[in-house]
């Protein structure tokens, strides 16, 4: 099992390989679109190679994640659960173990009807897919 650090550095990586360019010319979601836009729903981030890696964003500010669909439970502890806000007009999150609890928060740009591109604070970016 995986380090809280080592697990950050195989998340940093997945979504270095996964990142997406900015999107210049999609608008960046305000923070009562963000709510609107994943409060009670799944968020399926692109991972390499096809996978995704999915986020339960729910309304009373509870986020978790499972890592178990790609295969991440031999490398790290597969499963964590934290908290959601927006501030800013970004969605910031904090998990209780991944990312030794770090805080990050994203600016997210809606590219399709249920389809977005996030950018991390630290510069990392992708894509993912919504679900209700």
């Amino acid at each position: 099992m995986f380090s809280a650090k080592k697990l950050s550095l195989l998340v940093l990586a997945c979504a270095a390989l996964g990142g997406v360019a900015a999107h210049a010319q999609v608008a960046m979601l305000s923070g009562d679109a963000i709510r609107k836009l994943i409060s009670g729903k799944r968020v399926y981030l692109a991972v390499p190679l096809g996978g995704e890696f999915p986020l339960r964003y729910q309304p009373n500010g509870i986020v978790a994640g499972s890592g178990d669909g790609v295969g991440l439970g031999r490398f790290m502890q597969p499963k964590d659960d934290g908290r959601w806000w927006v501030a800013d007009n970004r969605l910031c999150q904090q998990w209780k173990s991944w990312y030794d609890g770090k805080t990050f928060c994203f600016t997210i740009s809606q590219t399709g009807p249920k389809t977005i591109a996030w950018k991390r604070d630290d510069g990392y970016a992708g894509t993912a897919r919504i679900v209700d």
